[in-house]
Formats: structure tokens, C-alpha cells, sequence
């Protein structure tokens, strides 16, 4: 089965962990978008301000295609930026209360300034809205605070293969922000 689904959310959603979960139980191609941009040579530099690399998204959009275009089997692209590349048939947008991944990213020993960008993203569901821009109707977005990394593989796999849907807007964290 050729199909493309690309797994993003902000940082510390559970992106890496559900994907290869997921990629082993549906034996599946999985490329992680950050070290496909790395291995070729799509970084820019690093933003002074934030401490971020600073990634080609053109190129790195480029390149996913040519790895879709070229694969006859179901592939999944993980990671952050993935949604802000082209060719995916489905985006799954991992979301987390904000509260639940405020400890997440303090394991990760993330600044606090780091801490508080990405909680913010993750209340105004920035990647969400980034990922309706490109693909429409073609997301869903899944709050994963209060579920097992294996309920969410199964709800993914429901997304995959049309047993489900989670329609873009029904996860809300904006009041966290109030």
C-alpha cells in the first residue's frame, strides 16, 4: 500500500515514540524529518535568538518528495517541520495539554524561554493551524495527554486506514493561556 502520513506536534508530544511503535507493528518505512534534514545538509545555521537550527524547508520539502515519489510502500515522516513539507496523503498533529508537556520539556532540560515558546505553540495549536494551511481536511489532530503510547498507535492506525477521524479544532488548550 503506497501512502504518505506525516506525524508532527510541537516538541515533546510523543511524536519519535508513537512513530516507532507504530512503524514496527504496521511494517513500515519511517524517515525522521530532522535527521533527514541534517544528513542533507538543509541546515542554515542556528538562530542566534533561540538557539533553534535553522532548516531549508524548501529543499527538505523537496527532498520528502523525491523519497514519496520513489517508494511503493506505506511511509511515515516524523517530526516537527514535517507538516510544512509537501506529498503527505494524511497529517496526524500530536497534541498535549500544556501542563503535561511543561514536565516533559523541564526533562529535557529545555530553557525556560524554550519552555514557555513551546508551551504557547502548543496552546494557540500552532502546528494544527500550520498544517490546515497546506492540507485542509486532511489532518487530525489527537489530544494524547491522558493516553498510553499504544492507544495512540491504535488511534493512529484508525486514522491511517479510515476507521476514524479526528477532524482539525476539537482539541482546545487556549484556556490554559487565560
Amino acid at each position: 500500500m503506497k501512502k504518505t502520513i506525516f506525524i508532527t506536534g510541537t516538541p515533546c508530544t510523543g511524536k519519535t515514540t508513537v512513530s516507532e511503535v507504530l512503524s514496527d507493528r504496521l511494517n513500515c518505512k519511517l524517515i525522521k524529518i530532522n535527521d533527514l534534514a541534517i544528513e542533507n545538509d538543509f541546515v542554515l545555521g542556528i538562530d542566534e535568538d533561540k538557539g533553534y537550527k535553522v532548516i531549508d524547508i524548501d529543499a527538505l520539502s523537496d527532498k520528502v518528495s523525491e523519497i514519496i515519489s520513489s517508494s511503493e510502500e506505506l511511509t511515515i515522516f516524523e517530526g516537527h517541520l514535517s507538516h510544512l513539507c509537501s506529498g503527505a496523503d494524511k497529517v496526524i498533529v500530536l497534541r498535549v495539554h500544556p501542563e503535561i508537556l511543561r514536565v516533559r520539556l523541564e526533562a529535557r532540560n529545555y530553557s525556560e524561554s524554550k519552555i514557555r515558546e513551546n508551551l504557547e505553540a502548543e496552546a494557540l495549536g500552532v502546528c494544527t493551524a500550520e498544517a490546515f494551511d497546506e492540507y485542509g481536511d486532511r489532518i487530525s489532530e489527537i489530544d494524547v495527554s491522558d493516553l498510553t503510547v499504544d492507544e495512540v498507535v491504535d488511534l493512529i492506525e484508525d486514522v491511517i486506514f479510515d476507521r476514524r477521524e479526528f477532524p482539525a479544532g476539537e482539541v482546545d488548550f487556549m484556556g490554559w493561556l487565560i
